[in-house]
């Protein structure tokens, strides 16, 4: 899907659902919005109820997944949600609340988009090759820096929990400087600066016992 299928998602599902919430879209349905990437299957988002009491949260969230089945039904666009998308991965999404662009409002619910630094810690987590395209393309169109984008999967490499993933994850995030930053940031780029900003914020000779 595209970004005006994503719309009208949204459009169809705030005449069915009234209470108040924010919706902040990651993965391939943000990719789409902020550089028209591949088309997507499905949406994925993190899903934020402005419920007064926990009774009334239980209750909205109840009625948010009915509202959200009957819009599937009609649409045939299928979503994946979660109050909190930290739990999807094994390296953590730091604030990523307090990082987010307002897309549209349909109604009562307002549509955010994750922050693309943030968007890629998903993305490098994966590193499928469809990802990788996808952040290419996000980055230039969004015009990431590319030091700023090395400190926060750094940061987000050091407050994560440590796992086997975290070893996948650096490798990743090394390899994506290294053999894809020239194409995403140009002749001026430096994979050397990028990578070193990234192992600073990380700690990685403390944190990973790299010697090299």
């Amino acid at each position: 899907m595209n970004k005006q299928q994503i719309s009208r998602f949204f459009r169809i599902l705030s005449k069915e659902y009234h209470r108040p919430c924010t919706v902040i879209l990651t993965g391939a349905g943000a990719g789409a919005v902020y550089g028209n990437v591949r088309a997507t299957m499905d949406i994925d988002f993190c899903l934020v109820l402005k419920s007064r009491s926990k009774k009334n949260k239980q209750a909205d969230w109840r009625e948010f997944e009915e509202k959200v089945k009957e819009v599937t039904l009609r649409t045939n666009i299928a979503v994946q949600y979660a109050e909190d998308i930290d739990r999807w991965s094994q390296i953590t999404y730091l604030d990523y609340q307090k990082h987010t662009i307002l897309f549209k409002k349909f109604g009562s619910i307002e549509v955010r988009l994750l922050d693309p630094l943030y968007w890629a810690i998903g993305k490098m987590t994966r590193f499928l090759a469809p990802d990788v395209r996808d952040m290419i393309h996000v980055f230039k169109k969004t015009k990431t820096s590319p030091i700023k984008l090395a400190a926060l999967l750094g940061k987000a490499l050091r407050k994560s929990p440590r796992s086997t993933m975290c070893t996948s994850f650096r490798r990743q995030v090394e390899l994506f400087f290294e053999e894809y930053g020239a194409t995403t940031w140009g002749k001026n780029y430096s994979a050397e600066s990028a990578v070193k900003a990234f192992r600073k914020a990380a700690r990685i000779k403390i944190v990973l016992s790299d010697k090299s």
